[in-house]
């Protein structure tokens, strides 16, 4: 089963508000939902799902059984509920409109990444617990964030996907994983050295037209993905994603001060799927459209 299409087929009655598909996520998929007051069939799903009740009531239930279990839960702003991989929810009923759930999709390899650099038991992503009525602000705050992308796109969003995939992988592991958790490696190195920052840099700026992972900058690094990702913030004082995202605001600034090419080309060097969605990114950033900043130059 496709990663994107696990929602359709579990919510096909529920109304969708925003989607992934179409954006070139890879690492994770998303869908903010409305239900209505339904019963569902059961789904066992192929992959982990976050399910974040990003605009909730104290006026119904979510009710649901997998596992061996049946859980009765106010769907409260901020309430999640976890549906491991290949553990399916036998039926789901709402009792009461809910207007904003946001479900996130996880594949089981972000969850095998974490076995490699942890030494964690294999397929860690089938250890996850059937859990619903959590708060962790953690968790809700990577869905905050993945909602913003989904409705302001920025010029390194899949970047900040892929971040925010590891972070949530690696939460769902050491917090609600199958009785073990993460331990991180103890390092006395708290920023990249020179050499690896120098590699970095040089690789952002000639690849910059390009769709730059995080895993990509790891590898020029020669780190695991979760101890790259800590020590390029400490040295460059942002995340990748965030760090990437500036670089190609301040190239798209010099192409539209200094050369005559068209805005839709511009934005997809700046890798916006769009010309729209580049002009959002820019004013946001700058005050100005593109095209109002061109004319400062002419």
């Amino acid at each position: 089963m496709e990663l994107q299409a696990h929602g359709p087929r579990k919510y096909p009655h529920a109304e969708l508000k925003l989607s992934s598909a179409g954006q070139g996520w890879s690492e994770l998929s998303a869908e903010l939902r409305s239900h209505p007051v339904s019963d569902m069939p059961g789904l066992v799903p192929q992959y982990m799902e976050i399910s974040i009740a990003v605009c909730g009531r104290d006026d119904g239930w979510v009710l649901r059984s997998g596992a061996g279990e049946r859980q009765k839960t106010r769907p409260l702003p901020g309430t999640i509920w976890l549906s491991p991989i290949g553990i399916g929810d036998n039926d789901i009923s709402v009792t009461a409109p809910l207007s904003n759930i946001l479900h996130l999709y996880l594949p089981a390899r972000r969850f095998s990444l974490l076995a490699e650099d942890y030494n964690l038991p294999p397929e860690p992503a089938h250890s996850i617990h059937y859990l619903a009525g959590l708060q962790d602000e953690l968790v809700h705050q990577i869905g905050l964030s993945v909602i913003e992308e989904l409705r302001n796109e920025t010029a390194s969003g899949r970047m900040l996907v892929e971040t925010c995939s590891l972070m949530l992988a690696a939460r769902l592991a050491h917090n609600y994983g199958d009785g073990w958790s993460i331990k991180y490696p103890q390092t006395t190195v708290r920023r990249l050295d020179d050499v690896r920052l120098r590699r970095i840099r040089d690789y952002i700026a000639a690849h910059l037209e390009e769709d730059i992972s995080v895993a990509d900058l790891a590898s020029v690094a020669n780190l695991s993905l979760f101890h790259f990702t800590r020590l390029f913030t400490a040295s460059f004082g942002a995340p990748p994603h965030r760090y990437v995202a500036q670089q190609r605001l301040e190239r798209s600034m010099v192409l539209l001060a200094e050369s005559q090419m068209a805005l839709s080309d511009i934005a997809l060097s700046s890798c916006f799927s769009s010309q729209t969605s580049f002009s959002r990114a820019f004013r946001r950033a700058t005050g100005m459209t593109p095209g109002q900043y061109r004319k400062l130059f002419r």
